[in-house]
């Protein structure tokens, strides 16, 4: 099949994998669960849930097994998304093409939407089945690094702290390194440890990760100033409008072109010890490197 047949196989499976798992929107108190149906559902390539299946099928092909935490991944995305568009942070009305979720629900419930999909995702990751050499509290443990405030909350933190600052390629690399690639890679981790991965596959893939999470963040701020709200299903200009540190703006748009291209090289040469089976993998980044969105 083709690499998109591919992808949609994995979103259709993450997207049943949650509508079977999350409380119902009638479920009471409706509010809330309608809320987090909302975000969860809104659309979305799903890019961190069909990493974390793909990188389970190079290792194994019974890709099913990650599915809790490809389920649990998506759950802290979306949460950090929701907390993101607040009004006391990127203060955005538009994400994946709808009204963010404090538009539509004010922001008292939006905040507690993603406390709820925060908690959802330690729930799903729980279920997961524990292999020969990683238990499930090695799982719970990765998940809970990747979102934690030496990762994903680091990231969030520093970009906060240095909005209209002057900053070095050094810092801005931190930025990225953790708000956005922390977790690409951690997904991509948890569906090699589902699957048994040795360390020498989860050295290799980790790699991967680091270097893919951070080509998708160079590309999204080369979108942010090349590509209309329309297109992106968000408010396009946001981050110069906010005067935050970009990879443009540090490089200029060739510039950053050259460090997407370079970061994904480095990502597809991570893969090599994986020989065949990570030949999805390196699709999946091949596409990520060509986005228009």
């Amino acid at each position: 099949m083709s690499i998109r047949e591919y992808w949609k196989l994995k979103q259709v499976a993450v997207d049943r994998y949650l509508k079977k798992s999350l409380p119902s929107p009638k479920s009471k108190p409706a509010t809330i669960h309608e809320a987090m149906h909302y975000s969860l559902f809104a659309g979305g390539k799903r890019l961190r849930p069909v990493l974390c299946l793909a990188a389970a099928d190079a290792i194994d092909p019974h890709w099913e097994v990650a599915l809790p935490l490809a389920g649990a991944v998506e759950c802290i995305h979306t949460y950090s998304l929701i907390h993101d568009d607040l009004p006391c942070m990127d203060d955005d009305d538009l994400r994946r093409g709808k009204p963010t979720s404090h538009k539509i629900y004010g922001e008292g419930i939006a905040v507690l939407t993603g406390d709820a999909l925060l908690n959802q995702a330690y729930q799903l990751a729980a279920t997961a089945s524990r292999t020969k050499r990683y238990s499930v509290a090695d799982l719970v443990a990765e998940l809970g690094y990747a979102g934690s405030s030496k990762a994903l909350i680091a990231g969030q933190v520093a970009d906060i702290e240095n909005e209209g600052k002057k900053i070095t390629l050094s810092q801005l690399r931190y930025i990225h390194q953790n708000k956005t690639a922390a977790l690409i890679a951690s997904s991509i981790r948890l569906g090699a440890m589902a699957a048994n991965a040795t360390p020498r596959q989860l050295e290799a893939l980790t790699d991967f990760g680091q270097s893919l999470g951070l080509a998708f963040q160079v590309i999204d701020d080369i979108l942010d100033i090349t590509q209309t709200s329309e297109q992106l299903g968000k408010s396009a200009g946001k981050d110069l409008t906010a005067e935050k540190a970009t990879y443009p703006a540090l490089l200029g748009l060739d510039g950053a072109k050259k460090e997407a291209n370079r970061l994904t090289q480095k990502a597809y040469q991570s893969l090599k010890p994986l020989g065949k089976k990570a030949s999805r993998l390196e699709q999946i980044a091949s596409i990520m490197l060509s986005r228009e969105n």
